[in-house]
């Protein structure tokens, strides 16, 4: 054998283990993501949403906040934004998408475009987002609305439980995970009173409802609060007023925001045990 054919085989056993021994691709990354779809309570900056996917979800999470304000299930899918959010739920590169559904205050009152039938609508129209979202392969989850902050003689009053409660209803109808904030928010401003949970509001409360406050009795701040017994109607900062946010009993600013983000969190990683690794609650 000559020299050449030598060389050439010696090259060749040289470099057989470092090409064995080569490190393999690692595997793709594949995040989670969790779509928030509602209302004014769970979108940015005046509900719990922005705290939530802020400061409640780790860096394996894409958490897209898709809550907008005044909207119920019928206008929320009529006016395209359940459009927008089936087209997230569609996008590839994620093990799982999880979409979070909160809706009540603005089906319950407010302007009547905005109104569901309590009995017949709005469970149908639940019941409709739950099937889109399994349809593209995401998981729902349904959320009862967030406890307004009323109070009288000192207990809280919330509206709200018939809402939530057709909300229960058809999540156990349909097999769908629950977060009763509700129930949860509910007990904690109960827990909190009607002095100090009113520190979950965007703004102060002004000296005449802060007076209030103080008796166990709330007053009327908007008028699409339905008020309480005995309660007047109370003049409230227009909306961007010079160095006053609004305050009401429905809306959240940071205080709030958080508060109500950790009892998602925490309701979340109960109802979806696959979910409490990228949760931090």
């Amino acid at each position: 054998m000559t020299l050449k054919p030598l060389l050439l085989a010696a090259a060749l056993l040289i470099a057989t283990p470092v090409l064995a021994q080569a490190p393999a691709d690692p595997p793709p990354f594949k995040a989670t993501k969790i779509i928030l779809v509602g209302d004014s309570t769970t979108a940015v900056r005046s509900g719990w949403g922005g705290a939530f996917c802020g400061q409640r979800v780790t860096s394996a999470v894409a958490c897209i906040n898709l809550g907008r304000g005044g909207r119920s299930t019928k206008t929320y899918r009529s006016e395209g934004s359940w459009t927008l959010a089936l087209s997230e739920m569609k996008a590839g590169g994620f093990a799982d998408t999880y979409v979070l559904i909160q809706f009540g205050h603005n089906d319950a009152y407010g302007r009547a475009e905005r109104l569901t039938d309590l009995k017949t609508e709005f469970p149908a129209n639940l019941k409709r987002y739950v099937a889109d979202v399994r349809a593209t392969g995401a998981h729902p989850v349904l959320v009862t609305p967030l406890s307004r902050r009323q109070f009288s003689d000192g207990k809280l009053v919330d509206d709200l439980i018939p809402w939530a409660q057709a909300i229960r209803a058809v999540a156990a109808e349909t097999a769908t995970p629950l977060v009763d904030l509700n129930a949860r928010s509910a007990a904690a401003a109960q827990a909190l009173g009607p002095v100090k949970v009113a520190d979950w509001a965007e703004g102060p409360p002004s000296a005449e409802v802060a007076k209030a406050l103080a008796t166990g009795t709330t007053v009327g701040v908007k008028f699409y609060e339905p008020p309480i017994p005995g309660a007047v109607a109370v003049p409230m900062p227009a909306p961007g007023a010079p160095g006053e946010a609004p305050f009401d009993y429905t809306h959240l600013g940071p205080v709030g925001a958080e508060a109500c983000a950790t009892i998602v969190a925490e309701a979340l990683a109960k109802a979806v045990p696959e979910l409490a690794r990228v949760l931090a609650p």
